[in-house]
């Protein structure tokens, strides 16, 4: 049996209206707790994105 691994990373837009992406890849549960801590500092637009291995999300303009 093969296990595969899905990795997320986050994009979000911070207090200052800069768009913003995670340099960092998470398992589903860590992306969530990103998540909440970034909502807890003021980030809107905060998406969790699947991403594959090596692959960070783009930041749209």
């Amino acid at each position: 049996m093969t296990i595969t691994m899905q990795n997320y990373a986050l994009t979000w837009t911070d207090s200052n209206g800069t768009k913003r992406a995670s340099a960092v890849a998470y398992d589903e549960p860590s992306a969530e707790r990103r998540r909440l801590e970034l909502a807890t500092a003021g980030a809107s637009g905060i998406a969790v994105v699947p991403v594959a291995v090596g692959q960070l999300p783009a930041i749209s303009k």
